[in-house]
């Protein structure tokens, strides 16, 4: 497409020479632009989805992706059954009976406050990745019988637990078959302690086995729920239709993790958009200044081209001179943009720590640490939509210069030169 003649020329031309280093200049500000540009683009995009990765994990790794409840009433009788039949649906890798129910905490020491109790049965527990990995004291593999419990920190913190101490569980109302309204209690021993960077969840939330929380709360054999865990969280939707599918006509509630955090999930994809859209207009702005800068780089060399049309050169290489100029800054801009912002994005661990070692103290309170372990999550897709977009707009600024500069009459040129 661009001859040897019209390389040499375009070469010449971004070249910086005595008296012409405004243009010069001009242009390599264009370029650094468009690079900082698509490079702040991949960058945030990739700390994003990390974050919307993280939160995503965060919110729904001890809820559920999918929950499964009786439509009247609070106990769910056949759940053995029912479990088994969800787990041979596609996309659904744990299918996990729970008991779940809100109580009074008293410990050894005196502390006493409100928490979350959830029975579920030794295996699902540890299973669950989020608190697997988040176990801070004690150990997950004892986890089980009838005693045991795993709270976390900042709950243990608050009401000063230490590992091997007893927990009380006060329930204001028994609900047996009885009807009895006396308070029962009963000890549990701390075995473990797990912390996910959400405070509302280290602070009140209580796990212990799945049998022992159905004969405290008078369930019998019965459950609260049935909650599923999927392939992929992001894609629940496929599988809610599959399980409303498999379970219809039954008196069963269904719901996913996106319908009961709609509003949670919906802040963090239109902040996304918003930043995208934001950073977008960054790239467009640096096209701009490539559409200004050859576009005085055309006005500079006016007398040049006169002479090159004058020589035999067509309307056509001029055309192909000052688009291959223009393409050099932008898309050269954009790949060098492209490089650094995937060089950045890949590296952010290890920058990270870098800047955190370097700062010396930390900038999150306690409770919002969690932000300073965020992943950046490099998306294909996402990364060729930037550079495709900046490649695009690099072309698209250098059509009109480069065209003013084909239309340039010679006589007038020479005359007015």
């Amino acid at each position: 497409m661009f001859g040897a003649f019209e390389r040499m020329v375009a070469w010449r031309y971004l070249r910086a020479r005595k008296g012409e280093r405004f243009v010069s200049v001009t242009a390599a500000f264009s370029l650094a632009g468009i690079a900082l540009g698509v490079a702040a683009l991949i960058i945030v995009m990739a700390v994003m989805n990390g974050f919307r990765q993280d939160l995503v994990g965060r919110i729904i790794g001890l809820n559920g992706h999918l929950t499964v409840q009786p439509e009247k009433g609070r106990a769910l009788p056949d759940h053995a059954a029912l479990a088994a039949k969800l787990r041979g649906l596609p996309g659904v890798e744990q299918a996990s009976p729970t008991v779940e129910g809100q109580v009074l905490l008293t410990g050894e020491s005196g502390g006493a406050g409100g928490g979350l109790v959830r029975g579920i049965a030794p295996e699902d527990l540890r299973a669950r990745a989020v608190i697997a990995r988040g176990i801070r004291r004690g150990s997950l593999g004892d986890f089980g019988g009838e005693d045991t419990v795993v709270v976390g920190i900042r709950l243990a913190g608050r009401m000063g637990l230490r590992l091997g101490d007893r927990l009380t569980l006060v329930l204001p109302q028994a609900r047996g078959a009885d009807f009895s309204v006396a308070p029962k209690q009963r000890g549990f021993r701390v075995v473990a302690m797990f912390e996910i960077g959400m405070p509302e969840y280290d602070s009140r939330q209580v796990f212990i086995p799945l049998q022992a929380a159905q004969e405290f709360f008078g369930l019998g054999e019965a459950v609260s729920q049935v909650e599923l865990l999927v392939a992929d969280p992001t894609q629940v939707a496929p599988v809610t239709v599959a399980v409303r599918a498999a379970l219809a006509g039954q008196p069963l509630r269904i719901a996913d993790w996106q319908g009961a955090n709609s509003s949670i999930y919906a802040a963090v994809v239109v902040e996304r958009n918003v930043m995208f859209l934001i950073l977008t207009l960054i790239v467009v702005v640096a096209a701009f200044n490539i559409i200004s800068s050859l576009t005085m780089l055309v006005k500079d060399k006016g007398r040049d081209i006169a002479i090159l049309r004058t020589m035999g050169a067509g309307s056509g290489a001029i055309l192909r001179i000052f688009l291959l100029c223009g393409a050099t800054v932008g898309c050269g801009g954009t790949l060098i943009g492209f490089a650094l912002g995937l060089g950045i994005a890949t590296n952010f661990d290890v920058l990270r720590a870098w800047l955190l070692a370097l700062e010396g103290t930390p900038f999150f309170r306690p409770e919002l640490l969690f932000l300073t372990q965020l992943p950046a999550v490099v998306e294909p897709r996402e990364v060729a939509t930037v550079l495709a977009m900046g490649l695009g707009l690099s072309l698209l600024a250098t059509l009109y210069p480069s065209w003013r500069a084909a239309r340039i009459d010679p006589a007038q040129a020479l005359r007015h030169g």
